[in-house]
């Protein structure tokens, strides 16, 4: 039905497509705004961001209405997707506060929707794909340099960002925040941890292809990245980095480790070692890594435990429909189930935040999306032999699995800095699958 409604469109509306030098540009537009929406991650505040991508969605409409035999299909695992926007529609008119929730809904309109627009993008332009990552590699690379002359400064905390209560002086982490705004550490780190992957991912598509100068300039940076990581003091963006280098260890192995066993082995090794010996031997770093473990010896730690009380209590009390999406309509509802004194912006867990605000069955779609996602990307790593198609695809997956371990104790996913980066991941998983799960024809075109 939709494709019809497409085809009845540009069947009129040909002749402004055909007279129109800007609509035969457009998909050049579309990706310059791509690649602005990560520009402007590193700088600017969270509508200017949004700005940019609905400029990529507005440029896709017009595009989808207009040129001929644009279609728009979907691949099996995006059915989870549109479940999930589908609940969270039904959430926002459920929801008690609906004008608040109406803001939330219209960030998530705009997330889902930048997401099918890159898609769209990329499925007749999947040689801009090593561009676009790019770009994210470069945003993030030049990030982690400012955050590595942050560390140099000894930065003074802006906010009460770590308990120093049983530190000594000279053992309190300065931590850095980058230029991200708001100028958090947790955002900076969870920033940081997603773009890794981009960054490593760079440099060996750029070894496949022989550039070795520039394939070891973003290893380089891959290492400065980890560096600033270690230095932003953010204890999930430490677990998530874990994930990331176990992953990219585990990945590389089908490359290496039958022609190269040794070498692959003792580089491995001494990575790891060097990482150990960094985080043992730098006093503020390993009690900053250790105090993970404090439990609720840790004030940060904590005041956790204590959001996720209420945060599950409100889920309890509203499990079907959730209490509507957006950070505003959670922080009201939280106001009647929080402890006094431990008022917070978030669930601090995205998967308790998603059931909280859109009810159990949108946090099961969710999560049915990443996990048919995953297994897609991993059976086609597994499987295909083109390394660069491989190199693309499993970068952004682990990349993706960072993000979402990195959820398990903060919320720094919703924020548009990693949302874009994410999204942007799974369209290329999207783009570079087999086309032998498309279904669109048989659901779009009744």
């Amino acid at each position: 039905m939709f494709n019809s409604f497409l085809g009845f469109s540009q069947k009129y509306l040909n002749y402004l497509y055909k007279n129109s030098l800007l609509l035969q540009k457009v998909d050049l537009l579309i990706l310059a705004f791509i690649m602005l929406t990560f520009i402007s991650s590193t700088f600017m505040n969270s509508d200017s961001i949004g700005f940019f991508a609905i400029i990529v969605i507005f440029l896709t409409v017009i595009k989808l209405l207009t040129k001929p035999d644009e279609k728009v299909n979907l691949k099996s695992f995006e059915l989870w997707l549109l479940i999930y926007f589908l609940i969270v529609v039904v959430s926002l008119f459920g929801s008690s506060l609906f004008s608040l929730s109406l803001k939330g809904f219209f960030k998530t309109f705009i997330y889902i929707g930048y997401y099918f627009c890159t898609v769209n993008y990329l499925k007749n332009n999947s040689s801009k794909i090593p561009l676009i990552i790019g770009t994210i590699a470069v945003c993030v690379s030049v990030e982690s340099l400012i955050g590595c002359f942050q560390s140099t400064l000894h930065l003074s905390e802006i906010s009460t960002w770590q308990d120093t209560s049983r530190l000594n002086p000279e053992d309190v982490l300065s931590r850095v925040y980058g230029t991200l705004k708001p100028l958090n550490p947790n955002l900076f780190g969870g920033y940081l941890v997603c773009g890794l992957p981009a960054v490593m991912g760079m440099g060996a598509y750029l070894f496949i292809k022989q550039h070795f100068k520039s394939a070891i300039g973003f290893l380089i940076y891959a290492l400065i990245t980890i560096y600033a990581i270690l230095q932003t003091g953010c204890r999930g963006a430490y677990l998530a980095m874990i994930l990331v280098l176990g992953a990219v260890f585990i990945l590389s192995a089908k490359f290496f480790w039958n022609t190269y066993k040794k070498i692959y082995l003792s580089v491995s090794g001494f990575l790891f070692c060097a990482f150990i010996l960094g985080i043992s031997f730098v006093t503020a770093l390993r009690k900053r890594f250790i105090s993970i473990f404090a439990m609720r010896n840790d004030s940060s730690n904590s005041f956790r435990f204590n959001v996720y009380q209420s945060s599950w209590q409100m889920f309890k009390d509203n499990w079907l429909l959730g209490i509507g999406v957006g950070n505003k309509n959670f922080r009201e509802i939280y106001g009647l189930y929080m402890k006094t004194g431990f008022d917070a912006l978030s669930a601090y867990n995205i998967y308790l935040e998603t059931a909280v605000e859109s009810g159990i069955f949108a946090l099961i779609a969710f999560l049915g999306y990443l996990i048919s996602l995953s297994y897609c990307a991993v059976k086609f790593v597994l499987k295909n032999d083109d390394n660069t198609k491989i190199i693309f695809v499993a970068f952004s997956l682990i990349a993706i699995w960072g993000v979402m371990f990195h959820g398990l104790v903060d919320t720094i996913y919703f924020r548009p800095q990693l949302q874009f980066m994410f999204w942007t991941y799974t369209a290329v998983i999207c783009t570079l699958l087999p086309d032998s799960k498309i279904i669109g024809n048989k659901l779009l075109n009744r």
